[in-house]
């Protein structure tokens, strides 16, 4: 079982690709919470230089209330990462993780259906870029 599902996008910048996985996230419910830009923390913590990767934490309010309620420590996979990353051939790559792969070891029945739910909606989000 992978961990994630992805795609790769052609001809488009680097911020319009972030742009567009938003709106795409945003039509399924999801809202982007957080934004690590990875490859400017590396250069200024330990001066590397990095290809463009930028970690979108996506959450839709409504799945991460349920899974909060049924499981309290739920908050440890919490928010649905998203990344973006530039490859050497110019290209982006967009990879969102897999909730089904990451929920199996909390062996809950509640969240296991819901977590099927959620990536149905990010692999909409793949399918759509």
């Amino acid at each position: 079982m992978s961990y994630y599902s992805s795609t790769t996008i052609n001809d488009i910048s680097f911020e319009s690709a972030i742009e567009q996985v938003t709106t795409e996230l945003g039509k399924e419910g999801f809202g982007v919470i957080s934004t690590i830009d990875v490859s400017s923390t590396l250069k200024n913590k330990i001066d590397v230089d990095f290809k463009k990767y930028t970690i979108l934490g996506a959450c839709n309010p409504h799945y991460a209330h349920h899974a909060l309620i049924n499981e309290d420590k739920i908050g440890v996979f919490l928010p649905c990462n998203v990344v973006v990353i530039e490859q050497p051939d110019g290209k982006i790559e967009v990879a969102a993780v897999d909730p089904v792969a990451s929920m199996a070891s909390v062996k809950n029945e509640q969240l296991a259906e819901m977590s099927q739910e959620v990536q149905d909606k990010l692999q909409r989000v793949i399918s759509a870029l």
